[in-house]
């Protein structure tokens, strides 16, 4: 069973920061992409950041120059590091994870339970 879990979460000021981590274990099959979105209220889940297995990065523009994200492949984890934060980064952050069955090329996408991040004076 996948068990996808996320941490770092919580209230930042605006201009403050805060890193997200996340784990992923028990996929069958190797982690292609990973990556984090989030979902503020009333708005659709969006993509934030990911990055691919050979490490190549894609940033939302809104958080472009402020976040960074990473990866530990040997760990299977990724995390996010959000710097200048605004109050429109609030949102609930789900990390997600991309494997893929190499013997049909199924993908599969598991998700966290998200993390709360909350930007406010």
């Amino acid at each position: 069973q996948v068990h996808v879990e996320e941490s770092g979460g919580g209230l930042a000021q605006p201009g403050g920061s805060l890193k997200l981590l996340c784990s992923v274990s028990g996929t069958l099959f190797s982690i292609n992409a990973m990556g984090w979105y989030r979902q503020a209220p009333g708005d659709e889940r969006d993509l934030v950041a990911n990055i691919s297995n050979d490490g190549k990065t894609n940033y939302d523009d809104s958080v472009k120059g402020r976040f960074t994200i990473s990866r530990d492949k040997a760990e299977n984890t990724v995390s996010l590091q959000m710097n200048s934060l605004k109050p429109e980064d609030t949102a609930v952050y789900y990390c997600s994870a991309e494997s893929e069955d190499p013997e049909d090329g199924t993908k599969y996408y598991n998700w966290g339970q998200g993390t709360q991040v909350t930007v406010s004076s």
